[in-house]
C-alpha cells in the first residue's frame, strides 16, 4: 500500500539557515506537501526572507495557518518595543499582507482520522496550551470555535507556538506539537513533522506521525544575526544555542 506524506513546519521566525536544512531534508524524503503552522518572521535576522521562501514554494508549502508573530508583525506601532519595530521594517507591505490574510485553522482528513491544525489553540493563536496542561485544556483543543468554524470535531490535532514538540494521547484523542525549525525550546535542533496515511481517505488506514530532528549551522545563523545588527541577538543566540528560552536565562 502506497502512503501519501505531508510534513509540518513552524516556528521558523526567520532562521533561513535552518529553514533551508528542513526543506532540504523534507525534499530529500521525497515529500512534495508542506504545511506551515505559522509565526514565519519576527525573533530571527531573515523574516522577510523566511516569507518569500514559503511563498515561494507555494506548490510545496500549500497551506500557511497565521501565528501571533504573524499578527502582532502586521500592527505594530511606532511607540511598540524597538525590536518589534525592527522586524516589522524587516518586512515588506507585501509580505504583512499576506501574513495577515492567512487563516487561522486548516482541516484535513487521512486514513480516517480528522485532522486539524492551527498554531496555538482552538481559541485563538494568542492563547497558549504548554506541554504541561490540564483535562480541560487538552479538551479544548478539539472543540469547534469561532476560530475553527462547525467542521466535524477532529480526533487528531496538531499545534505549534511552545516550540516544544511532544504528542499524547487519551480517549481515543491525539495532540501532537510540531515544535519549532528556526527556534526550537526542548533540544537545539529543528523539528518538524511528517504525517503519513491515505490523503482524503474517510475508511481507517495505516496512519503515522513521525517526529524528526535536522542539524544545522546555528553559528552561521548567529553570524547573520550580528552582521544585521538585529535586537536581542545576544538572547537569541543563547536560545539558538542552548535551547533556553530567554525568559528563563540568567
Amino acid at each position: 500500500m502506497s502512503l501519501d506524506r505531508i510534513a509540518l513546519i513552524s516556528d521558523v521566525h526567520g532562521n533561513m539557515t535552518a529553514l533551508d536544512a528542513v526543506l532540504d531534508d523534507i525534499a530529500g524524503r521525497g515529500i512534495h506537501r508542506v504545511f506551515n503552522l505559522g509565526d514565519t518572521a519576527g525573533k530571527g535576522p531573515r523574516g522577510e526572507a523566511a516569507v518569500q521562501r514559503c511563498r515561494e514554494v507555494c506548490e510545496v508549502c500549500e497551506v500557511n495557518v497565521r501565528g501571533n508573530w504573524d499578527d502582532f508583525l502586521r500592527f505594530t506601532a511606532a511607540d511598540a518595543p524597538e525590536e518589534m519595530r525592527w522586524w516589522h521594517a524587516e518586512l515588506s507591505a507585501e509580505s504583512l499582507a499576506w501574513l495577515g490574510a492567512l487563516p487561522l485553522s486548516h482541516d484535513l482528513v487521512m486514513s480516517g482520522h480528522r485532522i486539524r491544525l492551527f498554531h496555538a489553540s482552538a481559541e485563538s493563536p494568542h492563547r497558549r496550551v504548554h506541554f504541561h496542561h490540564t483535562p480541560e485544556q487538552f479538551a479544548g483543543m478539539f472543540v469547534n470555535t469561532e476560530m475553527t468554524g462547525d467542521g466535524p470535531e477532529p480526533d487528531v490535532v496538531g499545534y505549534a507556538d511552545i516550540h516544544d514538540a511532544y504528542i499524547e494521547s487519551t480517549e481515543g484523542r491525539t495532540l501532537f506539537n510540531v515544535g519549532s525549525v528556526g527556534n526550537p525550546l526542548d533540544v537545539p535542533e529543528p523539528s518538524y513533522v511528517i504525517l503519513e496515511g491515505i490523503a482524503d481517505a474517510e475508511q481507517p488506514a495505516p496512519f503515522g506521525i513521525q517526529f524528526v530532528r535536522v542539524p544545522y549551522d546555528i553559528e552561521a545563523e548567529i553570524a547573520v544575526a550580528e552582521a544585521v545588527q538585529m535586537p536581542t541577538r545576544d538572547v537569541w543566540a543563547v536560545e539558538l544555542r542552548t535551547s533556553v528560552y530567554r525568559g528563563s536565562q540568567k
